[in-house]
């Protein structure tokens, strides 16, 4: 690589790089996006199950109210590049969206790669130089930002924006490479774990029920037996334990591993209450009377799951529909409407959709993403210490982040 140099140089081609490095350029400034991948946005093409879940159709104050951490940080970015300014900017970008339940927004393709493409072309557009080499190390002079060293040589500029992302999908790039540069810098770096990721059980029936999904059912989790997330959805039964959107949205309120105890319970018939939910058991038993227990409960539950609610309800699977006691008959119901699910813990943070932790809020300056320790050094994204639940909220911080950082070089 020849000697380069730019006005600023934006380290990272996922959501918050690719958007930073389009809006700065756009100002007027020359910009170069340094990304080692051929293909920008890996992880941005794979999100959402590939269909990538833009932004969240909500005010300020419900956003704010999905984070679990310093939601505060982000107020300012928020009114400076809100949900709603998002969808305009991308429709205004010739990306077609739509609003879905629970205000979770999707380009109207349903493809992730549109989400890519569309910030690709800004970039283009907007005269954007994309180099694919590898950062190495911040260069400063008088804790001032000089230049970027890369794993081809030096990038002489004004201002660095590490937009590298955290450790999730390491597959995609996110190896945590931001969190040295910023140490380097004298940064701090908050314990990173992972946040919207499966989680692991000691309950041997969840293998058994391996691939087995449910939809429409209500998952409640528990800290110290403590109600901390309530929600009606899909999850599904794995090797490990259990994952699935339910799961995920619960795991990002489970925030003391290690230290607290974690169990989940799965309401299998969320639209009865109980008492409803009795009367339709003495419908199936009066249809079902002449036959064994494990064999009568075909209408209310999947096959797969029948001989765990026969094992786990006590009543012997043989034993004939018409001589259950009434007894025996609510200790079934209580199992309908509170299924238990043991937690160990999460799976690793590669497997986890985002990461909580990174480069702490309290040395970065709101208002500019600028860094408070090194002048010309600025932050957008996951590298930071923020994260939100499911449902297009992780996202927007980066947007939002990045829209802020570029406006502010």
């Amino acid at each position: 690589m020849s000697r380069l140099s730019a006005d600023a140089v934006v380290i990272g081609g996922g959501a918050a790089g690719m958007l930073c490095s389009a809006v700065a350029a756009e100002r007027g400034l020359d910009v170069i996006l340094l990304e080692p991948n051929k293909i920008l946005g890996r992880k941005l093409r794979i999100t959402g199950k590939g269909r990538c879940n833009v932004t969240n159709n909500c005010d300020i104050k419900e956003f704010l109210s999905n984070i679990p951490g310093d939601g505060r940080f982000l107020y300012s970015a928020l009114n400076r590049l809100s949900p709603r300014d998002t969808m305009e900017l991308f429709e205004n970008l010739g990306l077609p969206l739509k609003t879905e339940r629970g205000n979770r927004v999707f380009p109207v393709s349903d493809n992730a790669n549109d989400v890519a493409g569309t910030l690709q072309r800004y970039m283009n557009r907007s005269g954007v130089r994309v180099v694919h080499s590898t950062a190495k190390h911040i260069v400063t002079e008088d804790n001032a930002v000089t230049g970027v060293e890369t794993s081809d040589g030096l990038i002489k500029c004004r201002a660095a924006v590490i937009c590298t992302g955290g450790l999730s999908y390491p597959l995609t790039g996110s190896k945590g490479a931001g969190y040295i540069m910023a140490e380097e810098l004298g940064h701090t770096v908050t314990p990173r774990r992972p946040s919207l990721v499966p989680l692991e059980s000691d309950d041997e029936y969840c293998a058994e029920m391996q691939g087995f999904s449910l939809r429409n059912v209500e998952l409640s989790a528990y800290e110290n037996g403590k109600l901390i997330f309530r929600e009606l959805g899909e999850m599904l039964f794995t090797h490990f334990g259990v994952s699935g959107p339910l799961v995920l949205s619960a795991s990002s309120h489970m925030r003391n591993f290690g230290q607290a105890r974690y169990e989940l319970s799965i309401d299998l018939k969320p639209g009865l209450d109980e008492k409803k939910l009795d009367a339709r058991l003495l419908r199936d038993f009066e249809k079902y009377a002449n036959r064994d227990f494990a064999n009568s409960l075909g209408d209310l539950a999947g096959r797969v799951m029948i001989p765990v609610l026969v094992k786990l309800s006590g009543i012997p699977g043989e034993t004939k529909v018409n001589s259950i006691t009434r007894a025996q008959r609510h200790e079934l119901l209580r199992l309908f409407k509170n299924f238990p699910v043991s937690v160990s813990g999460p799976r690793p943070v590669d497997e986890a959709i985002v990461t909580s932790g990174g480069v702490s809020t309290k040395e970065i300056n709101p208002r500019t993403m600028e860094s408070k320790l090194c002048s010309g050094l600025y932050f957008a994204g996951e590298v930071m210490d923020l994260d939100a639940y499911t449902g297009g909220f992780n996202l927007q911080i980066a947007w939002s982040t990045a829209y802020v950082a570029a406006n502010s070089i």
